[in-house]
């Protein structure tokens, strides 16, 4: 989908900038205004200035809020004895919380959406219009053991998949235009430190295994960052982008602005970030990473092949994510790499639960998806 859409996107998406207290309608970049705001915090770049915004989900009620961060050079931890590494980072928004029940379940309902559209003939995937189909995840097995901590709308969703949040990120993106995706490991320390050098968790900032009773809570429940972050550290794990090794980072600059990821090259350890409220609070801090288990987070799963959209393990149940949207996004032959398997088996599986089992679907999305919704609505 093309920049050309804004206008479809303006009409089905109801995008808000907070500017000096006061709420009015968004130009063409949500979060973007010509001058700094009398009040609330602002990142100036070439002239402009980022401020948080609050965007409405096209054709649903559930809204969500980003916050902006600087770029520059950033320092990363790296394991003791080793140099330092520095980075650079380009400005970005990132979630304000972590991705909520209220907002990932509204991806999940594409299974329904997308299962009537193939039986109608509706919006049909083609070879031609292939890039803008999304794979919908197939229903839970049994939602009542999955959802250990609860599905209330104000919980973080937990227990996808990172394959299953990229293409959440990338459904979102199409239905608003705006480019979203999930942070690197680097822009996800940069948001956690909020400017400062050491970040300790404690009971006023996050939720871990001494005081949750090991439950995950609502969102935005505890004292946010300095850059009015929630839940950075603790509550869920976050997915990042990054593989789970030690290797130093090919390009500290990234490429054309993007930012530095150690791209996985397998299924897994991947990295996983701020602990959870399952876990200790010292595993809650901005330099801890945590290793995915693709094959014991998946033991529990009955089906063959296991999910590509959902891990059944206990030790699962607290991993979720949140989002990030550059300042700049990138070509869009690239889109692709931050949306998509970047390991071949996955794809295989989804194609395979999708086309031979019927578990799960695949659709098209864009602006125009929530007016199909309705127009085609039992």
């Amino acid at each position: 989908m093309g920049r050309s859409d804004t206008m479809n996107r303006l009409a089905l998406a109801t995008v808000w900038v907070l500017v000096g207290g006061q709420a009015s309608r968004a130009a063409e970049r949500p979060g973007v205004v010509d001058a700094a705001p009398a009040e609330g915090r602002c990142v100036e770049h070439n002239g402009k200035f980022l401020v948080g915004y609050q965007a409405t989900i096209p054709g649903t009620d559930v809204t969500f809020w980003m916050e902006p961060v600087a770029g520059g050079r950033v320092e990363l931890p790296v394991p003791e004895g080793a140099a330092p590494t520095v980075v650079e980072l380009a400005p970005y928004w990132i979630a304000r919380t972590e991705v909520t029940w209220a907002e990932y379940r509204q991806y999940m309902n594409l299974c329904d959406v997308f299962e009537r559209f193939n039986d109608a003939g509706v919006r049909p995937v083609t070879e031609a219009n292939e890039a803008d189909a999304v794979t919908a995840p197939s229903k839970l097995y049994d939602p009542g053991f999955t959802f250990d901590s609860g599905e209330a709308p104000d919980l973080p969703a937990v227990s996808m998949t990172q394959y299953a949040a990229k293409q959440y990120t990338k459904w979102l993106s199409l239905l608003t235009g705006d480019f979203y995706r999930l942070p690197s490991e680097a822009e996800w320390v940069h948001a956690c430190r909020a400017g400062r050098d050491a970040v300790a968790a404690t009971d006023e900032t996050a939720w871990h295994e001494g005081n949750s009773d090991r439950a995950a809570h609502p969102v935005a429940s505890k004292e946010p960052n300095p850059w009015g972050l929630y839940d950075t550290l603790g509550n869920a794990s976050e997915w990042v982008l990054d593989s789970h090794d030690a290797e130093p980072l090919e390009d500290p600059d990234g490429p054309l602005g993007e930012p530095p990821v150690r791209w996985p090259t397998k299924l897994f350890p991947r990295v996983l970030k701020g602990g959870s409220a399952y876990l200790p609070i010292d595993k809650a801090t901005c330099t801890a990473r945590r290793a995915s288990d693709d094959d014991l987070w998946r033991d529990y799963d009955p089906n063959v092949p296991k999910s590509p959209w959902w891990f059944a393990y206990d030790d699962a149940q607290d991993v979720g994510f949140r989002i990030v949207r550059p300042y700049a996004a990138p070509p869009a032959e690239r889109k692709s790499k931050y949306w998509e398997a970047d390991v071949r088996r996955v794809q295989q599986v989804a194609d395979f639960r999708i086309d031979e089992e019927g578990r799960g679907e695949r659709g098209l999305v864009d602006p125009a998806l929530p007016a199909a919704i309705e127009r085609h609505a039992r």
